[in-house]
């Protein structure tokens, strides 16, 4: 069953997170191998996959997710519409970063899937931004980038760092074949990559306002799925 609200992971303030950042020795090795031995490899990435309203993973119900990349060995990406109960101050607490822009940095904490919730991503607009000299950057697309860099979010806590930006805790993950042998179901379907739906719909909007780059109305594919049944 779908959860209650499914926008809004069931995490606390109070809950020690033990966030990873940093290079591939900080607890991302095995991820980070993967992801240097090869290039992005099909067409779903970079690029969007969104839940079919058929879906009935609890988690993965209704959710849009950014696809980072896809391949013969398996597929990462971030969810976008999982907000947590955590700020980002939250976050620099947690970590040990402080600035005099700490206070007033307003970035949502996102669940950005079910794998290693421990881990830290940046997901930011890196134009006119330096690259982080010191972890890993990926460029996901024009003006999208994802980053386990301490120093970008000690740079975010001085308020030199990117204006838009999302903290991702975890990502989500499929093994070899598991996201083609979903799609096949029905489960997942793919949409363009498109900016303003990563960083300017409201996060609440998203799944449905991916659906209607396609024309899809998901109100109208639940109708027919009950008259149907």
């Amino acid at each position: 069953m779908p959860a209650e609200n499914p926008t809004k992971a069931p995490m606390r303030k109070t809950t020690r997170t033990w966030l990873i950042f940093g290079p591939p020795d900080f607890g991302l090795a095995r991820l980070w191998i993967w992801w240097q031995s090869r290039l992005v490899a099909a067409s779903l990435a970079p690029g969007f996959i969104v839940a079919a309203p058929s879906m009935r993973c609890p988690f993965f119900n209704h959710t849009l997710v950014l696809l980072i990349d896809h391949g013969d060995e398996g597929s990462f990406g971030f969810v976008l519409n999982r907000t947590t109960n955590l700020d980002i101050e939250d976050v620099f607490k947690e970590v040990g970063v402080s600035g005099e822009a700490a206070s007033s940095v307003r970035a949502p904490v996102m669940l950005g899937g079910p794998v290693s919730p421990e881990s830290g991503w940046i997901l930011y607009d890196p134009e006119g931004v330096p690259q982080p000299s010191s972890g890993q950057t990926i460029a996901v697309g024009q003006r999208i980038a994802c980053s386990a860099s301490i120093e970008l979010l000690e740079r975010i806590a001085r308020g030199d760092g990117p204006d838009t930006c999302a903290m991702m805790l975890g990502y989500a993950g499929w093994g070899e074949g598991q996201l083609e042998s979903e799609m096949k179901q029905g489960s997942w379907i793919p949409v363009d990559l498109e900016y303003d739906l990563v960083f300017d719909t409201p996060i609440e909007d998203r799944w449905e306002a991916a659906l209607a780059t396609l024309g899809i109305d998901p109100a109208r594919l639940i109708d027919n799925q009950i008259a149907s049944a």
